[in-house]
This record gives C-alpha cells, structure tokens and sequence, in this order.
C-alpha cells in the first residue's frame, strides 16, 4: 500500500511540475526581449510557477501549438492557410492574441550619411534593384542587406510591407535574430536591415525615415509608419490555467507598462 501511495504521488508531482511549467516557443521578435522580462516579472508574484522560452522565429512557435509541444506560440505574423489546415487535421483550434504593435525599423549604420529612404527605394533596395549606396544619395559603396532567416514572422511580413512579396535580393544575408542584424549593421558602414522597434536605440545603428515618417510609438498608433503590424500569442483554443493566467498578465495594465518599456506599443483593450 505504501509503494501504491508513493507512485501515486511522484505521478501527482510529475503532473503538477507541468501544470506549473509554462512552455513558450516562437517569435524572436516577442521571445528575446519581451516575453523573458513578462515571465520574470510574473514569476514574482508566481513562484512555483517555472518558464521554457524558446525564441526560434514565428514558424517554430506556431508548429509548437499543432504539434501540442508548448502552451503558447508566439508569433510577429498572423498563421497562414497552410498552417491553419494542418492545424485543423490534428483538431487543434489556432487562437490569436494579440500582444502587441511593432513597428518594423529599416536600420541603417550610424555613420551612413543616408538617413531617409522613400518606399520605393527601400524596395528597389532589399529587391536588389539598387545596388550602390550613391543610387540614393549616399557615399559610393555596396549595399550590404540583412534579413531575417525564413522561419522569422518578420522576414515575411517585411517582404509583404515593403517588397510587395518580391524575393529578397540574392546577396541578402540571413541572420538568427534581431540582435544579430543590429551587431551586423553596427559594424558594416555600407550595411541595411531591419528590426522591431524594441531594437533600433542600439550603440552603432539608426532607424532611416520612411517617406518622412520615424519609426515610433506615436507613428505606429497613428499608422503613418509604413512597416507597422501586430503580433501574437496562439493557443490551442481559448487559454487555459497557467497560460490563460500569463495571457491575461500580459495584456493588463502592468503587463502593457512592460510592453510600452521593452519598446513595443501596447493594444488597446477594454
């Protein structure tokens, strides 16, 4: 009877540890900065509560939810029709949240004496058209362009905002995160990226203005900035324990003040 008890506790206690144990995957974008400090923050006040995060780009966070391998994905883009079928052959029910408004900052490096770009040009740019930083009223050097890899929300969303879908220029190089793109353009005069909002204060680099408008808060709530979209939090269906409880951190009001903090713009909810 004894060893019965004992067996039957260490499978309580295995279940508890994954009840407490809340696994997110997904979005560089929310993962490497944001999600962390909202996970630190709600620990505080959760200790028995303990966090996987595994930011490996959006494709990874929602694959995690079909896949029944997280709790939450995150996700700079919206799942795509594809995603959603296979979702709904395995009779899971993709549930977007949203988390908060990022602004998509085209960076430029510090010492560049371009600080502008028309829509146009920053197509013609990342679509390999424009070559040559002189083709836009820079110094004469060869344009050095970081993208994000293929798993990224951001490297599709981008190519939808501001290449019309057009495929990035052949000599376009691949980076991991945001933080890489960031360390790349720092130390590359003739280098051209770009990242989330919560990115484009780092030492070595600038946002270029968009047909006139920055990058920032104030332009993104008044979507004058062209390269502005939302990102996620799925779920297999509405949230529930631990994870609702993390979602609904998230989106009062001291989880907006993080999110304003980190650099991102906040949802408006009621």
């Amino acid at each position: 009877m004894k060893k019965i008890i004992l067996i039957a506790m260490a499978i309580f206690a295995t279940a508890t540890a994954w009840a407490q144990k809340l696994v997110i995957k997904g979005s560089d974008t929310l993962g490497a900065k944001l999600v962390p400090t909202l996970a630190e923050e709600y620990k505080a006040s959760h200790p028995g509560v303990s966090f996987e995060i595994a930011a490996e780009g959006s494709t990874t966070g929602i694959a995690a939810i079909i896949d029944g391998t997280a709790q939450i994905g995150m996700s700079s883009r919206r799942a795509k029709p594809t995603e959603m079928s296979a979702a709904q052959a395995k009779g899971v029910s993709m549930k977007p949240t949203i988390v908060a408004y990022d602004g998509i900052a085209v960076i430029l490096n510090s010492g560049n004496p371009v600080s502008a770009l028309t829509k146009r040009q920053v197509e013609q740019i990342f679509a390999g058209d424009i070559t040559d930083w002189s083709a836009v009223g820079g110094a004469a050097g060869t344009i050095s362009i970081y993208t994000r890899n293929t798993s990224s929300g951001t490297y599709s969303d981008f190519k939808a905002l501001a290449t019309k879908n057009r495929d990035y220029a052949s000599s376009s190089q691949k980076m991991a995160g945001n933080e890489q793109i960031v360390a790349e353009v720092a130390k590359n005069p003739n280098g051209i990226g770009y990242v989330g909002l919560a990115y484009m204060s780092e030492p070595g680099i600038k946002a270029a203005a968009i047909d006139g408008s920055v990058p920032s808060k104030a332009t993104v709530l008044a979507k004058k900035y062209p390269y502005a979209r939302p990102t996620f939090y799925y779920t297999n269906g509405e949230p529930t324990g631990e994870a609702k409880n993390f979602i609904d951190f998230t989106l009062s009001d001291e989880g907006k003040k993080i999110v304003e903090k980190i650099g991102f713009v906040a949802p408006v909810t009621n």
